[in-house]
């Protein structure tokens, strides 16, 4: 069992979120238990979430993966959406209002603003972290670095 209030003395926001983040996933090396973990915490840490989950890459596209929300869009194509704007462009995409994004996919009616983060190790995408709000205007600038720097502790605590 991990204790998270031995993690994090003296830190907030996203400082504290990252040391629960590595105590949370020390010892497990499985990206997919740890990708799993992270949709967890991360859904019910954030607040305005409506979903929060990877999508993978593989045979060129991008196929879900572990998340945390309502039923999801199961394969997206490289350039199409956010996700796959953010895989073909290997950078990430903060999006304040999604309705505005041409060549937005509507999974979830529900979500206004997104923030899409792609998954580098060693050069190689390994897909994308997705996050969806329906709040416009959701994600500001500290939120993707906070979230960017979330998603490299994943990267680090998993072999992919």
């Amino acid at each position: 069992m991990i204790d998270l209030s031995q993690t994090g003395t003296g830190l907030d926001g996203y400082s504290l979120l990252t040391a629960q983040l590595e105590a949370l996933l020390s010892g497990e090396r499985d990206f997919i238990a740890n990708a799993a973990q992270f949709s967890a915490f991360v859904y019910h840490e954030l607040e305005g979430l409506n979903w929060a989950g990877f999508y993978l890459v593989k045979d060129d596209e991008l196929v879900l993966g572990p998340f945390q929300g309502k039923v999801a869009c199961v394969r997206i194509a490289f350039g199409r959406g956010v996700c796959g704007a953010a895989a073909a462009s290997r950078q990430t995409q903060r999006v304040e209002d999604v309705h505005a994004f041409a060549g937005h996919i509507a999974c979830d009616s529900a979500s206004n603003s997104e923030l899409v983060v792609p998954l580098i190790k060693d050069g190689r995408l390994i897909g994308v972290l997705d996050l969806d709000s329906p709040r416009v205007g959701r994600f500001s600038e500290a939120d993707q670095r906070g979230i960017e720097g979330l998603a490299a502790v994943l990267l680090l605590a998993s072999d992919c």
